[in-house]
């Protein structure tokens, strides 16, 4: 079995108080990633052999090659292409798999984790197979890890929305294990209006509700998913900032954005780090939590984007919990386990004192 492994040991940097923080080590909710993006190179070739897949890659460095990104569309482009390789329930059993071993050992506690159902079902891939196959390494996972784990169900925002609507009827037939809905794909030019009817029905469902705005489109994007979907947390989110009135309303209301650094730089969402609206956020009291999106794709998973924005903004060890801090009071999880998670990253921050 196809096993991710930690190349480099726990990152740390070096906060300005002097101390070293070990970021692998913070605990952490991951609120933010596509299981999808999680396919990394070596597993898209073994599961080719395995499932008799011709791919149209010469070499793991060919595919690599292909990891430069001129926008979201650019990205989508291969990231479907290479889903191809999954096929059976196992297949995508190894897959949460993987995931939940490398998220753990970078200190990743408990995520809840999106996938797309629609861009299975387009491809022949039964429902069946796809949640069975999730919901074991789910089980899996947790058994081996510790880390915990939970399904969201995104729609793509480039489809229709009576046919989200008809896949979330099979998510209910078939008892698939979600705790909520989400949307996700190409922003611009797909509106929240498209989607109001499968959120409603979510609701009446008492699934929880998020959607991706404000990735690539503009503040708008964000006001409609609050209004018109009734999202509990704002995926991305990050181009709120062009619009003073919405982040004074994010930060009163306490609506959480599923911040993802990387992904914001190598979609070409900023032109760099240094240039990310992230302090900007954290300034005006806005519930920000970092997340890693797609990690094989965008060149690190949830550690590696706390600890780069730790180095680029010079982040305390104490503004480093307060982001874990935000994550796992922007989860679904119980109030015990938040708590206890609370507790944790309580006993992380004092162990970080000099």
């Amino acid at each position: 079995m196809y096993r991710q492994t930690r190349e480099q040991p726990p990152i740390s940097v070096r906060d300005p108080g002097g101390t070293m923080t070990d970021i692998a080590a913070l605990p952490k909710v991951e609120l933010h990633v596509h299981i999808e993006g999680t396919l990394e190179p070596g597993l898209i070739f073994e599961l080719a052999a395995r499932n008799s897949l011709d791919l149209p890659y010469t070499s793991l460095a060919d595919l690599r090659a292909r990891y430069a990104f001129d926008d979201l569309q650019s990205f989508l482009d291969l990231y479907y292409a290479n889903m191809a390789v999954l096929r059976t329930a196992a297949d995508f059993a190894e897959l949460m798999l993987a995931y939940l071993r490398r998220a753990a050992a970078g200190g990743v506690r408990h995520a809840e984790i999106f996938f797309d159902p629609q861009a299975h079902l387009s491809r022949g891939v039964s429902l069946t197979e796809v949640v069975a196959g999730l919901a074991e390494g789910c089980r899996l996972g947790d058994a081996e890890t510790g880390t915990t784990s939970a399904l969201i169900a995104c729609f793509l925002r480039d489809r229709s929305g009576e046919e989200a609507l008809d896949v979330l009827a099979q998510l209910v037939a078939a008892k698939a294990p979600i705790i909520g809905i989400g949307l996700d794909s190409t922003e611009v030019g797909n509106p929240a209006s498209k989607f109001t009817a499968v959120y409603a029905r979510a609701k009446e469902l008492g699934l929880h509700r998020v959607a991706h705005a404000g990735e690539e489109g503009g503040p708008e994007y964000v006001s409609d998913a609050l209004d018109l979907l009734g999202v509990e947390r704002v995926d991305h989110g990050v181009r709120s900032v062009q619009d003073p009135v919405l982040v004074r309303r994010l930060a009163t209301e306490r609506i959480p954005l599923t911040v993802c650094p990387f992904s914001n730089v190598r979609l070409k969402g900023v032109s760099s780090l240094a240039d990310h609206a992230l302090p900007q956020l954290i300034a005006a009291g806005v519930m920000t939590t970092i997340n890693s999106d797609d990690p094989a794709y965008f060149g690190g998973y949830a550690e590696d984007n706390y600890a780069a924005v730790a180095a680029q903004f010079a982040f305390s060890a104490a503004g480093l919990a307060q982001l874990a801090r935000n994550s796992v009071e922007a989860s679904f999880l119980p109030p015990d386990r938040k708590a206890a998670l609370d507790r944790d990253i309580g006993t992380w921050l004092r162990l970080q004192s000099p």
